[in-house]
């Protein structure tokens, strides 16, 4: 199957479904006419059609490699990363200052989106590589500003992100690496890392390791930590690579997916290092990074799920039993859930780019407290999509989706890490009912205020479809109150399904909007959304009611088949 990169859908939700006019509109994004981003998305597009797309499979069958001490690539990948480098897609939204092209965020994901659906394995160098520029411009002093923004801009190095320990994963604050001062403004590093992606490899001339560790004396727990720019070869006074750092890559683990994507362990042996920010702060710079990528992640989620579903449709017009399977009732209704799960996923998504495109060009508290509110959200639902459209596919074909030749499994095989890394789902869940209904739940509500209006708006046109979307809200509404009254493991419990169902709200408001605005096909769309993927909510919202007791009255016997 040839992956066909979704241009025009990515640019109808951000024309009529998720505002990116208002970004258009701000001065710092200007440049960003009309023209331009059909020009953008068309040329990724493209690269990621005809360039990324044939790498995907080789990836999988031809995993990276650890040859005496340095990573290889599969075949293909160097080349489809110069097309991305040589683009100057890796800069696309960084600041022009550093030779980025300073384009808003929003637009980036959508060009993400469509690079992963054609090849994730790949797609995570770069993404990585974004997560740490936008770490740089947010925290980083002149001098490493200027020594590695311009070459992680240009692709030249790339940069990747070094928090999991062997007994520090989810517990951040319990990492044991050091950071000891040498005397001359730098660090040494000493530690390993594990799960570290695209740690190593043979497509740029230098890997910058942003690193968290601790200093001596420093407080315990994440209080004491600080993040430090560790390269693999130290930049001479020409800022190119020079003497070889004082690290190495272990070994790389064997996964269940993204096979062309490295994922190393990193031994950090009295490396050289520099401080990004300030002593014992490093957790307010990976923040910025890790927040960069969970978006990123999200959106990787909807690319896999984009690619699994233009698979299964071809298969499906393709296959003859008593007839062409896309006529089978119950197929079809896999193929038009998995299309208006995609979209749902696709616009939220897009939302969460333009809010934070909006509050970088405004500076508006309550853009910042949307898209705060809303990257939980794109990164679990986006990446919760993903592994179900995924798994959907590999039924549409049945048997042979079960066989490696199609192609089916590895994009549920791909899929599966997305609600993984970067912070599982369940912590984006425990972090959207705590952290971020920290503010009396005023970002819910403003959302679901946004959702009441606009289901009101769409009365007059599409009554029955607003009428289900304005009681879905006030339902989600009452259920936001209940829980804020609640203690935080009382939510924790019901955190996961909140989640979901908040999601499912917004997938329906967005479906509505583009319902108003394109008519025809997505009407229809929208009525198979909000009449079979909608109505889930409710069952998500009993189960986020139902709080911890019944969860802690039963015993760890019981859970493990052995009841007393």
């Amino acid at each position: 199957m040839a992956y066909r990169a979704p241009v025009e859908q990515i640019r109808f939700i951000l024309d009529h479904v998720v505002g990116f006019s208002e970004v258009a509109a701000t001065d710092r994004f200007a440049e960003a006419s009309a023209d331009t981003v059909q020009a953008i998305l068309t040329e990724a597009g493209r690269i990621a059609s005809e360039v990324f797309a044939p790498l995907n499979r080789a990836g999988d069958l031809n995993p990276a490699r650890l040859e005496n001490g340095v990573v290889r690539s599969s075949p293909g990948y160097a080349g489809g990363f110069a097309a991305l480098a040589e683009g100057g897609w890796i800069g696309l939204s960084a600041d022009a200052a550093h030779g980025g092209m300073g384009m808003p965020l929003s637009l980036n994901v959508g060009v993400n989106e469509m690079l992963s659906g054609a090849c994730l394995a790949l797609q995570l160098n770069p993404l990585l590589t974004q997560g740490q520029i936008d770490a740089l411009e947010h925290h980083a002093d002149d001098a490493i500003k200027a020594l590695y923004l311009p070459r992680l801009i240009s692709g030249e190095w790339s940069g990747t992100m070094n928090l999991t320990e062997p007994g520090a994963g989810s517990d951040v604050g319990a990492l044991t690496s050091r950071a000891e001062p040498a005397g001359d403004g730098t660090y040494r590093i000493t530690g390993q890392k594990i799960f570290i992606t695209w740690g190593d490899g043979d497509l740029t001339e230098n890997i910058c390791h942003a690193v968290l560790a601790r200093l001596p004396d420093a407080p315990a727990g994440t209080r004491g930590i600080s993040l430090f720019m560790v390269p693999k070869f130290i930049p001479d006074e020409n800022g190119r690579p020079g003497t070889a750092n004082s690290l190495r890559v272990v070994s790389l683990e064997h996964k269940l997916g993204i096979h062309g994507s490295p994922t190393c362990v990193m031994s950090f042996e009295g490396a050289t290092g520099w401080l990004i920010g300030q002593e014992n702060k490093g957790m307010a710079a990976m923040f910025t990074m890790m927040n960069s990528a969970r978006l990123g992640v999200g959106i990787q989620g909807v690319g896999v799920a984009e690619a699994a579903l233009q698979q299964a449709v071809e298969y499906a017009t393709e296959r003859n039993q008593m007839g062409p399977i896309i006529r089978h009732p119950d197929v079809r209704r896999m193929l038009a859930v998995g299309r208006a799960e995609v979209f749902a996923a696709r616009a939220i998504c897009l939302a969460c780019g333009v809010a934070l495109d909006m509050a970088r060009a405004t500076g508006g508290a309550e853009w910042a407290a949307r898209a705060a509110f809303l990257t939980p959200i794109a990164k679990a639902h986006g990446t919760d999509v993903g592994c179900r459209v995924a798994d959907m596919g590999v039924q549409v074909h049945g048997g042979m989706g079960y066989i490696e030749e199609t192609g089916a499994a590895q994009f549920l095989r791909d899929a599966r890490i997305t609600p993984i890394y970067e912070g599982t789902n369940g912590i984006q869940a425990m972090d959207l009912v705590g952290r971020k209904l920290s503010d009396d739940g005023a970002a819910a509500m403003n959302l679901l205020d946004e959702v009441l209006d606009g289901a009101q708006s769409a009365q007059a046109g599409l009554p029955d479809l607003a009428n289900h979307v304005w009681q879905a809200a006030e339902t989600l509404r009452e259920a936001t109150q209940d829980l804020l009254e609640r203690q935080p493991d009382d939510r924790f419990a019901g955190a996961v399904p909140y989640l979901a169902a908040f999601a499912r709200v917004l997938g329906a408001h967005f479906h509505l909007r583009a319902a108003a605005a394109g008519g025809g096909d997505q009407v229809t769309l929208a009525r198979i959304y909000i009449t079979r993927v909608l109505p889930h909510f409710a069952a998500d919202l009993t189960e986020a009611r139902a709080g911890l007791a019944d969860l802690e009255a039963i015993s760890d016997g019981a859970l493990a088949g052995v009841p007393g």
